[in-house]
């Protein structure tokens, strides 16, 4: 056995998804070979149209929407409800993040849908949960970063930043692909289907736990420190001679012995009281960051690089978007959609034959669903 190969196959999953966190959790179970029939708006998701970098396409869909079926439904028409209705009775599972409440409007429960489907696993994706205020609260990726704190330790001592990516949509359709596999090993053992929420500040609150912990139980409180850490040190960015920055992190005392010796050529360093055990070096990283940046400032980012390799002494450049795309360690994988092509960096869990590689256009798929399930 070489890999994972359709480890989901004969796993059937009705999405009635939209925007990233729910796709990204069905496109993750359609990579492990479950059958996803997404079910979109007339007009469709209005992912389509986040973006026309796909020669007038939205790349950005195709990433999120690959492995999938798609039909069109309006769920305001009578037709087309029952339809939906004989389609999550024969599924396993029900993934939805319309908004909260929605689908209790449509009847669209596991409590009514397990009357005739037992077996049916239901997961309801949202942003603070379905309930009272939470329930009632419109939610963002962006947005649940500041509310959860996220932003409040991302940044500099001077401004907050946001993440540069769709973490909390990202993270929030990690954890319900998860939980489904969780319920669909539950299902095997007992028969019967369950209901998952799982909402987007529970996720980031978790993931903020070394910072609430910080809060509440050491004597300084979390803060933003840029590209520093929070109390060891040397681990941060530093210059080299031709403008650009090398990250690089010690983390015990015999990495710094090797790092004086071998990279900073600085011998005397190693049994300086002020920086022999972490928490000296700590105590004055200001005046060792200077010890650094003259040192690295003899050498360009590549040599520095080369040095600290070299020296078993973890580091990585700080790269651009550019460098990234074009980097020796990436991944890609060719996904296409209708007659438009992109690259996209693969999946970090890849099947033996490759990932999935086929988003679907608007509806591609309508016709032949709807005669499937008349």
């Amino acid at each position: 056995m070489t890999g994972l190969e359709n480890e989901l196959e004969g796993i059937t999953v009705i999405s009635v998804e939209q925007a990233v966190a729910g796709p990204y959790c069905g496109m993750l179970l359609a990579d492990a070979g479950a059958r996803v029939i997404k079910v979109e708006r007339p007009g469709g998701d209005f992912a389509r149209i986040y973006d026309r970098w796909a020669d007038g396409d939205s790349a950005i869909f195709i990433w999120l929407n690959r492995g999938k079926e798609s039909i069109c439904l309006d769920m305001k028409s009578d037709a087309d409800m029952a339809l939906l209705g004989r389609m999550i009775e024969g599924a396993d599972v029900l993934l939805s993040n319309l908004a909260p409440g929605a689908m209790e409007r449509y009847g669209l429960t596991g409590e009514i849908l397990r009357q005739k489907n037992p077996g049916l696993i239901t997961c309801m994706l949202s942003g603070y949960g379905r309930e009272g205020k939470a329930g009632r609260k419109k939610a963002y990726d962006f947005l649940v970063q500041a509310e959860s704190g996220v932003v409040a330790v991302t940044g500099t001592p001077e401004e907050p930043v946001r993440v540069g990516i769709s973490m909390t949509d990202l993270s929030t359709g990690l954890t319900a692909f998860s939980a489904i596999l969780r319920a669909l090993h539950q299902r095997a053992r007992t028969g019967k289907g369950v209901d998952l929420q799982v909402n987007m500040f529970d996720v980031m609150t978790d993931w903020m736990n070394m910072a609430l912990l910080g809060y509440r139980y050491s004597d300084v409180p979390p803060q933003r420190y840029g590209l520093t850490h929070g109390f060891v040190a040397p681990y941060g960015a530093y210059h080299t001679r031709d403008g650009r920055q090398v990250m690089l992190s010690i983390q015990n005392d015999r990495e710094w012995k090797d790092f004086c010796l071998q990279v900073l050529q600085q011998p005397e360093l190693v049994d300086d009281p002020r920086y022999k055990h972490n928490p000296e070096r700590y105590k004055n990283r200001v005046a060792l960051a200077e010890i650094i940046n003259q040192a690295f400032a003899a050498h360009d980012k590549d040599v520095i690089i080369d040095m600290l390799e070299e020296t078993r002494i973890a580091c990585a450049s700080l790269n651009s978007v550019e460098e990234v795309s074009a980097h020796e360690f990436l991944q890609n994988r060719t996904v296409q959609m209708g007659d438009k092509i992109i690259d996209i960096a693969d999946l970090p869990v890849r099947r033996a034959n490759g990932s999935v590689t086929r988003a679907p256009v608007l509806d591609e798929d309508g016709a032949k669903i709807r005669e499937e399930f008349n």
